[in-house]
């Protein structure tokens, strides 16, 4: 992007009056000149989730909310929630430039954005541990958005549990979760008209054009709609890199006094082209090579990877009686892959010498899932309760096809990138099905049932909650070409939870709890003497105790978690079992708020020990787990500026420490530190609300490895992304 239209809309910001900030979800009206008073902002009833608890009330500041989800539970104030969980607002992610999940948790001190295994989707380490893109829940149902990417027009808020969250939400379709789930609640309108059109432009030549549009109808408004429209189109700021964006999403919703409905309807089409890859560190690579120019794209220009998504949800919540009420709860997703990719695979550390060979995929995705459940209150005695039923079940079918030219590699270089014409496939190419035909090759289906129970005593200052899920695992493995079954995996875990909760006074609660994470086992490969075992699910155990506090507009947590999962390995007679384990344990601190007038705090710290336990092998045993830094923090804030009233500025600081790229812990890769700043100025143009904001990401446009591996036991870098300016204009009418 070139300068000039940057110093436009710098000056257009100076020049322009100020008046406060109209959000997505609130409405509100400007302050009397002069006064700098923060916005009325009117309630909004609509719940995204048809619930009678709706969204959490937004914290001082705007945000985080109060509150979030806790899976089966419902919707739970932090204060009263015996984990460690936060939901960050529309207001945060529209303010931040938020293009994408991974762009929101860039603010979330325990969470860092790694880049998916052997494709350009997002996974997230939470607690050192893996989450997939494919294990983000949409209104409490896994897997119902784009699997790969995410764009955040279609989701109201972010929320974050940390933790193992078997009992709470189920195993995940893809085996994640153990180190946290992440839920994204759809958009709904509010009780005012929203009529909202946003123009964005950035580096690289990117643009963006969106609408938001909401109404409520009928008697007191019960009925509600919003639209929410897309494009996003252009390059970025690394060289020749492409992507393109269109989205449709469709909210729904209508409340009597005893019934809520809610549905959505959402279409993403996501198309990247020549997108700068993963770097693989070949296995004679003995130090980990020098970060390349951020700019520079080692892609190839034949590269691309295009992800078509149709999806839908219904929830429905009536109260059968004033103590008891019963849900359900349904969604689809449809989706199409194709990519053609050329991932670089690096054989010398120190000269940057590479090879890449072309991998084409397609993918069709088909899934199916529901839920069921009734919660209720009762009092026995001088103790309260909450209760809990539920039973839900998930159904997945993949089907893939691929062809592989791994013997057929082009030489290039990570700091010379040496691109090629398309190579057209050899005689080595190793085939996996017909790409025009994609046949089923995996099948999930997830079923189970859960109760729970959480009483109050000693006038609600004590809360015990206790609960069990019982769930079955049951995924298919089919040949590529044929769909005929290979393998067959079914097993079945009862997961526990027990929890506490001791409110010390209005503003200080301690926790505790002991909760597992469930994910598949492994299947004993093919040089094991007990080849083709399935072993049973893995349980991860959490123990995890905290302290919460909150002074009304400032508020912070601190918590200490121990999380051992188990591994599997070769044992001395060449039996695959589960021997080892990895143990994960760290300190969590967080801080969010409005610690004076106009200055607004959103960060934290995390001190993280994953460590290699029994792992069989004394070159790995007390090791570092791939990719986990030690420590990682954030320091965010944002200020009102004095004097000049709907100006706002704000700074991001974000230190990540080194991690190693391999399990003997030989690579190791540098930490690294990134500056963004933004500025945010308001103003009203013939009656009509407009917001600007201009941010700068990565301000000191810092060469480093942004993150190390994505995926269980692989250690592949991603470049960090160079100095990112972004502007964009919105307004209401």
């Amino acid at each position: 992007m070139s300068a000039t239209p940057i110093a436009l809309a710098a000056a257009a910001m100076v020049l322009a009056l100020a008046t406060p900030a109209l959000h997505a979800q609130p409405t509100a009206s400007p302050a009397t000149a002069g006064e700098g008073k923060a916005l009325s902002t009117v309630t909004v009833n609509a719940s995204a989730d048809a619930s009678a608890q709706g969204l959490s009330p937004a914290y001082p500041g705007g945000q985080v909310a109060r509150g979030a989800r806790a899976g089966i539970l419902g919707t739970r104030d932090a204060m009263d929630t015996p984990f460690s969980a936060i939901s960050y607002t529309n207001e945060l992610i529209l303010d931040r430039h938020a293009r994408s999940v991974g762009d929101v948790l860039q603010n979330d001190p325990t969470v860092r954005v790694a880049r998916g295994f052997g494709n350009f989707q997002e996974s997230y380490f939470i607690r050192g541990f893996i989450l997939d893109s494919d294990d983000t829940a949409y209104n409490g149902l896994y897997s119902l958005l784009p699997r790969q990417y995410i764009a955040t027009e279609l989701f109201e808020r972010v929320e974050v549990l940390r933790g193992a969250s078997a009992f709470l939400n189920g195993a995940s379709p893809a085996g994640g979760g153990i180190g946290g789930s992440i839920n994204l609640l759809p958009k709904r309108a509010p009780n005012e008209p929203l009529n909202r059109v946003s123009f964005g432009a950035g580096s690289g030549g990117s643009t963006q054009l969106a609408a938001d549009i909401a109404r409520r109808f009928g008697p007191d408004g019960n009925t509600g709609v919003r639209v929410n429209a897309a494009t996003h189109n252009g390059g970025t700021a690394i060289h020749d890199e492409d992507a393109k964006l269109g989205l449709l999403a469709v909210g729904l919703d209508w409340r009597s006094r005893d019934v809520r409905l809610s549905g959505d309807l959402g279409w993403q089409d996501h198309q990247l082209k020549r997108t700068r890859t993963n770097v693989t560190l070949g296995a004679g690579v003995t130090s980990v090579p020098t970060v390349p120019d951020n700019q520079s794209n080692h892609a190839q220009p034949w590269s691309y990877s295009n992800e078509r998504d149709t999806f839908g949800t219904f929830r429905g919540e009536w109260d059968i009686t004033q103590d008891v009420t019963a849900w359900a709860a349904a969604g689809l997703r449809r989706s199409d892959e194709a990519n053609s990719l050329a991932n670089i695979t690096v054989n010398d550390g120190s000269t940057g010498a590479a090879t890449t060979y072309r991998f084409d995929n397609t993918r069709e995705d088909s899934v199916n899932t529901g839920e069921l459940g009734v919660r209720g209150k009762l009092q026995t005695g001088s103790v309260g309760h909450e209760w809990v039923a539920t039973a839900s079940v998930f159904d997945f079918e993949k089907k893939n096809a691929y062809a592989m030219d791994w013997r057929n590699t082009l030489d290039t270089n990570l700091y010379g990138p040496v691109s090629t014409n398309l190579p057209a496939f050899s005689g080595n190419t190793l085939y996996g099905g017909d790409l025009a035909n994609p046949l089923r090759t995996g099948t999930t289906r997830l079923t189970t049932f859960a109760v729970g129970d959480t009483l109050t005593l000693l006038d609600k200052r004590l809360l015990l909650t206790a609960g069990v899920r019982h769930q079955k695992i049951d995924i298919g493995n089919y040949a590529y070409g044929t769909a005929a079954l290979t393998s067959r995996y079914e097993q079945s875990r009862t997961s526990p939870l027990l929890a506490a909760v001791v409110k010390l006074d209005k503003s200080v609660s301690l926790y505790a709890n002991y909760v597992e994470g469930l994910s598949q086992g492994q299947t004993a490969p093919s040089t094991a003497a007990n080849r083709g075992e399935m072993l049973k699910p893995y349980v991860a155990k959490q123990k995890e105790v905290g302290v919460k506090y909150d002074a009304g507009r400032v508020g912070g947590s601190l918590a200490f978690f121990s999380t051992d999962k188990p591994r599997a390995f070769l044992n001395t007679s060449n039996v695959f079992g589960t021997y080892g384990k990895d143990r994960h344990q760290g300190l969590e601190l967080a801080v969010q708020g409005e610690a004076t007038q106009g200055l607004r705090l959103l960060g934290g710290l995390t001190w993280l020990d994953a460590q290699q336990q029994a792992t069989g092998s004394a070159t790995t045993d007390g090791k570092r787990v791939i990719g986990v830094p030690e420590m990682q923090a954030n320091i965010g804030a944002e200020w009102d500026v004095p004097g000049v009233r709907g100006l706002a500025v704000d700074g991001r600081l974000v230190h990540t420490g080194s991690s190693y790229a391999n399990a003997t812990n030989t690579l190791k890769v540098g930490g690294w530190n990134r500056l963004d700043l933004g500025v945010r100025y308001l103003t009203e143009v013939q009656g009509k609300l407009v917001t600007l904001r201009l941010r700068i990401d990565n301000v000191a446009d810092k060469n480093y490895w942004a993150s190390v591996g994505g995926y269980p036991g692989s250690g592949y870098l991603t470049v960090s992304a160079p100095r990112t300016v972004s502007l964009s204009a919105s307004v209401d009418f």
